[in-house]
């Protein structure tokens, strides 16, 4: 049941229609996007995840993203989400960007969300930045 909820909801965000999303977040859903970029941390509460994170995101798209999936991994109240992702950034850069989310649902509710995506992508193509790695990188 989790997996179709979780599938469900991310057809929705491919469709540009955030509510289903929001309607399954728990009151205090903890959300963490991995990394160092400017939408990286850990989201605490139904209200941070929908005006720190969700609303700084939807800021950064000209589009939203639309979800390709992969498959689905449900264990106990776990389910893992490995999808791709293509929308357009403000930037006019492609977010075509690779995911893995770990979720944890209970009775229907989002409660944990772990996003495991390209990080780089996230600071070039939504923020217009490189980390100080990949600038720093040059030939060997």
């Amino acid at each position: 049941m989790s997996k179709q909820l979780l599938e469900r909801v991310y057809r929705e965000v491919s469709q540009g229609n955030l509510q289903p999303l929001l309607d399954c977040l728990g009151s205090d859903v903890q959300w963490t996007i991995i990394g160092s970029t400017g939408l990286s941390g850990v989201y605490r509460g139904k209200h941070e995840v929908t005006r720190k994170l969700l609303a700084r995101l939807r800021a950064r798209l000209a589009t939203p993203v639309v979800f390709t999936f992969e498959r689905f991994i449900a264990d106990g109240d776990y389910v893992v989400m490995q999808a791709r992702g293509q929308a357009t950034a403000i930037t006019g850069l492609p977010y075509n960007n690779t995911y893995c989310i770990v979720a944890r649902i209970v009775d229907g509710q989002i409660l944990e969300m772990t996003d495991y995506i390209d990080t780089e992508l996230i600071s070039a193509a939504l923020f217009g930045t490189a980390s100080s790695q990949s600038a720093n990188a040059g030939p060997n």
